[in-house]
């Protein structure tokens, strides 16, 4: 059976790490989280960071936008945000509703602000090896490969997704880390045959039971950063965990993987940004 790669208990660990460093500033780090409509899940994931906050010793504020709000009200309060020495972090919790224009949204946070690193500055960091802030879900897993003492190098690695998200900076992260990245999405045939040359499989597509057994090699290392719903509306992942885990050497859980470092690397990229500001 698989060793399980304890994303919870690694999360603790870092945000304890982050709230460590907190203390040595000469400012306290601020966070501001902006949620646009009532989507539930989206609602949970603010009221989840809200309280990693708490725990590292950072300030933060949170704004409700109704879903039918102009988009210009939501640039109008980025810009605020921007202009707020007090707030190092401005994250606008994604999807937004139907209406608006998520890249513009996006490219209104100040790079230095943009804890999320999804503006293109940021993007242009990270591909040329001058980062300042990582996506947080593929930092995270790193975080993760480097806790359990799996290193890339001269491995074969295989990202099934290209987000703008997930997909591609988790390419670019493993790449950097001297792994050979193989990029597999909706339109690569025979997923199976590509899959199962991998060492380290990173599924983020969003299918249920995407990954099964048959399309994994013996000993390989396989993390699951989707976030489904089974029929009994239990949360699940791409992979199927009963029978890829009795070959794999290690897997992530879903829930209790990916999702918690997640978050724990946004207290992170919030230290970060506090410190470029001088705190």
């Amino acid at each position: 059976m698989a060793i399980v790669i304890d994303g919870k208990a690694l999360a603790a660990k870092c945000k304890q790490q982050v709230a460590c460093e907190v203390k040595k500033l000469s400012g306290r780090p601020g966070l501001a989280v902006i949620i646009v409509g009532d989507n539930p899940a989206s609602r949970t994931y603010v009221n989840s960071k809200k309280k990693d906050c708490e725990e590292c010793g950072i300030y933060s504020e949170e704004y409700a936008l109704l879903a039918n709000s102009p988009q210009q009200e939501l640039l109008e309060l980025i810009e605020l945000l921007n202009g707020r020495d007090d707030i190092d972090g401005i994250l606008v919790q994604l999807p937004l509703p139907k209406g608006f224009e998520e890249q513009k949204v996006l490219l209104t946070i100040h790079p230095d602000k943009d804890v999320d690193s999804f503006h293109p500055v940021n993007v242009g960091r990270l591909v040329t090896g001058q980062k300042r802030f990582v996506p947080c879900t593929p930092a995270g897993v790193m975080e993760m490969l480097r806790e359990y003492d799996i290193d890339p190098a001269g491995k074969h690695c295989v990202v099934v997704g290209r987000s703008n998200i997930v997909g591609k900076p988790m390419a670019m992260l493993l790449l950097e880390a001297n792994g050979t990245v193989t990029i597999c999405h909706s339109k690569t045939p025979d997923l199976g045959e590509v899959c199962r040359q991998a060492d380290i499989l990173v599924s983020a597509v969003g299918r249920r039971n995407l990954i099964t057994a048959d399309m994994i090699k013996d000993g390989a290392v396989v993390i699951d950063v989707a976030m489904n719903r089974d029929d009994a509306g239990k949360l699940c992942g791409d992979v199927d965990y009963a029978t890829v885990s009795s070959k794999a050497a290690y897997i992530t859980p879903v829930p209790g993987g990916v999702g918690p470092m997640t978050r724990a690397m946004l207290m992170k990229n919030t230290l970060t940004a506090a410190r470029i500001h001088g705190k």
